[in-house]
């Protein structure tokens, strides 16, 4: 009974001070939070009532007191006073009890000219104030006082109280009681290993209540111990996010809400990223080594979320200057300005290139997935080596996760399918997830290869299947269904299979995008000027941003634009459509043959319309950094994207994102994942060439309320789902398997 009763208390003592202390940092956080937030809109009245100085010296006391009335009425305040000498006070009557606590913070803030804002407590309740110095007539200052009631706050923070006491209360009652009774028909022994069991409940780690005692008879209560643990965990994830929530309104999430995010589910493990290619190259030019980011959408996506946590990203090292920028174990920090997380570079050979990258992954299973009327080449050379790197990938990362029983791996893409299973057999505890950035084909389409059983059984050794839309995801899992013996859930979209779950969810992916990137910009980029460096002059743009990929629909494209000017003979000399073109693949014939094939077509197209210091098509066939994109994006009329087939397509959200003024058209291909999100933009078919041609002439010609009603809605939308949310919703799933 003793042994009862002190076990009680020291549980009472133990969660009582973990909710103490998590609600006194809660309840820090919140009031800080708070206070910023009606400082901050506070600041913003007092910002636009900045026009109203002028009432100091030119308008008449009865004047100001009318003004007074209606902005303390207007912006919700408790009052506002106008200071030009203690004797000389203009307020309305019910302000006039604050100023006397107000006095000595006038003075301070007109002697120092500067603005003071704090809080005080009249009749106890607490009020907040903002002093504002004004310059009257040049000679003197006087100041304006703006009141308003902060008790809100105070009521928050009791609310808070109130909830986790009660929280804690239950716990403490529901642990109790099974206490009691474990004890009352158990053994000191098991009692004692579940004892030390039980700090990982006190903890939060989630994880390690998985590795439960060996005691079958104290099971009912480790269940029971591990969904309290469950329900703290998720009720503390839910309450940072409600704090984090409101600092970004409630819709926003940035690269510090995504930290802080990760934070909570990793639990201070590492995040390992795993791609085939790596986000910085280095080269060599001359005696220089010269860093440079490839043109990736997946480099894109993934920057901006090791950026926000840190952690490893382990790639293939194809610079040739790579080796010489690494340390002993083949790691660097970046990026190279501002280093945030550790690249590790794995040096694969001439013929593990040739046969694991553009063999296998890049003539086999790209263009299967595609679907672009590229015929696929299987051969068995290429499978072995595909094979051979992957195992490679998966020996380093079972090595950088050998000191980490819980570790989070983010696989990327069609590159390393048979990955998962390698690193579940090693390591089954590892959360690990594969997120497929190209479209997956109809289980008829992906059955022409002829490892395709290896591949499936590769991908479902992860716990988490990614792709950017449902239907992929309904492909897939019809695949799966169609060639393996494996019980496919529809109600969760997920696939049991040789005693593992393997949950398949669609996830759009978007960019880095924030509420900075939508201010405003008055004045555009002068788009002429760049047109000028190639000798063209032009009163209407378009822009297409693509890597040179027959995927793209470059030609489709390049035949809209002749069709266009055929049909509209009004507009050759007046439009040019600029065509940046990053070059891809070149070690493959078949890319270097389409890079020569465009530049011939355009020139083609070019001498059909051609006109002095004129042309209708610049077909730019080089890597072009974002920088130098950004001019054609924020200037252009329109942007086109013509994907014949695409995973989501991320130029058309960097379009978007640039259009700080919400004018612009977003002339988007149907086939492409982000036109099931991008509703505002002209949705049209590539291989239609007169509906294409049609668009464009539509996207010249569009009114600029019909330009702002498209583009807006969709600026809010890649806003919302920016690449912040998008990691945060694949970590999320990860976590909660």
């Amino acid at each position: 009974m003793r042994l009862n009763i002190a076990l009680i208390i020291s549980i009472i003592i133990a969660v009582g001070i973990v909710a103490f202390v998590f609600t006194y940092y809660q309840i820090t956080v919140e009031r800080s939070d708070l206070n910023s937030e009606l400082e901050m809109r506070v600041a913003e009245v007092a910002g636009e009532l900045a026009d109203y100085d002028i009432f100091c010296a030119k308008t008449t006391q009865n004047e100001v007191e009318s003004l007074i009335d209606s902005i303390q009425y207007r912006y919700n305040l408790l009052g506002i006073a106008i200071y030009f000498s203690n004797d000389s006070i203009i307020c309305s009557n019910s302000t006039r009890k604050y100023i006397n606590y107000s006095l000595d913070d006038i003075s301070m803030s007109v002697v120092n000219k500067k603005i003071v804002s704090n809080f005080i407590n009249v009749d106890k309740k607490s009020i907040y104030q903002f002093i504002k110095p004004l310059l009257l007539d040049n000679i003197s200052y006087c100041a304006v006082i703006y009141y308003v009631d902060a008790e809100y706050i105070d009521n928050i923070i009791s609310k808070i109280w109130f909830r986790n006491f009660l929280r804690w209360f239950l716990q403490v009652l529901i642990i109790s009681l099974i206490t009691t009774i474990i004890i009352r028909y158990g053994i000191l022994i098991p009692i004692n290993k579940t004892i030390s069991w039980l700090k990982a409940a006190r903890s939060g780690d989630v994880d390690s209540l998985n590795r439960q005692p060996n005691t079958k008879f104290l099971l009912p209560l480790q269940r029971e111990i591990i969904q309290v643990a469950n329900a703290m965990f998720e009720a503390r994830t839910k309450a940072q996010e409600e704090v984090k929530a409101r600092i970004s309104n409630n819709a926003i999430w940035t690269s510090g809400r995504l930290k802080e995010e990760i934070k909570v589910i990793l639990q201070n493990k590492q995040l390992i990223v795993v791609s085939n290619r790596e986000p910085y190259i280095h080269v060599r030019y001359g005696k220089q080594i010269n860093c440079i980011t490839p043109a990736s959408g997946l480099i894109t996506a993934m920057e901006p979320i090791l950026k926000a946590c840190g952690g490893l990203w382990i790639a293939s090292g194809t610079g040739d200057a790579d080796k010489d920028t690494v340390d002993d174990n083949d790691k660097i920090q970046v990026p190279p300005e501002e280093p945030k997380y550790t690249l590790k570079r794995i040096w694969l050979s001439k013929e593990e290139d040739v046969h694991f990258y553009y063999g296998f992954s890049n003539e086999g299973i790209y263009p299967l997935c595609l679907i672009a009327h590229t015929r696929p080449i299987f051969r068995i050379e290429d499978w072995h080596y595909y094979k051979q790197v992957n195992g490679r990938f998966a020996k380093a990362v079972v090595e950088e996760t050998k000191n980490e029983d819980f570790p989070f791996i983010l696989i990327q893409d069609y590159h390393f399918a048979l990955l998962p299973e390698m690193i579940r057999k090693i390591k089954p505890e590892a959360r690990i997830a594969i997120f497929w950035h190209i479209p997956w084909p109809n289980p008829e389409s992906f059955g022409i290869c002829p490892w395709q059983n290896e591949i499936l059984k590769g991908m479902l050794g992860a716990d988490l299947i990614g792709f950017h839309t449902q239907y992929h995801c309904n492909n897939f899992l019809e695949t799966v269904n169609s060639a393996l013996e494996s019980r496919v859930q529809w109600a969760n979209f997920s696939v049991k299979r040789a005693g593992h779950t393997t949950l398949v969810k669609p996830f759009p992916i978007g960019i880095d995008v924030s509420l900075k990137d939508f201010e405003v910009i008055e004045k555009k980029e002068n788009l002429s000027k760049l047109l000028e460096t190639y000798g063209i002059a032009a009163q209407y743009v378009g822009v297409g941003v693509d890597r040179i990929d027959y995927a793209k629909g470059l030609k489709e494209k390049f035949l809209a634009i002749e069709r266009f000017f055929e049909m509209n003979p009004s507009y050759i000399g007046k439009f040019t459509f600029v065509q940046i073109g990053a070059p891809s693949r070149t070690f493959l014939k078949s890319y270097t043959d389409m890079t020569e094939t465009l530049e011939k077509e355009a020139e083609r197209i070019n001498l059909r319309f051609k006109q002095r210091n004129w042309k209708a098509i610049l077909f730019l066939a080089r890597h072009h950094s974002h920088e130098e994109i950004k001019p054609y994006y924020s200037s252009s009329n329109f942007c086109m994207v013509s994907s014949l087939h695409d995973g989501m397509n991320l130029v058309a959200k960097e379009f978007i994102a640039a259009r700080t003024q919400n004018d612009g058209v977003l002339i988007l291909s149907r086939f492409a994942g982000a036109a099931h999100e991008l509703k505002g933009a002209l949705i049209v078919n590539p291989y239609d060439t007169e509906e294409m041609a049609e668009a464009i002439k539509n996207a010249l010609e569009m009114s600029s309320d019909d330009q702002h009603a498209r583009m807006e809605p969709m600026r809010q939308e890649i806003l919302k789902h920016n690449i912040f949310w998008w990691a945060a919703s694949l970590l999320r799933s990860m976590r909660n398997i």
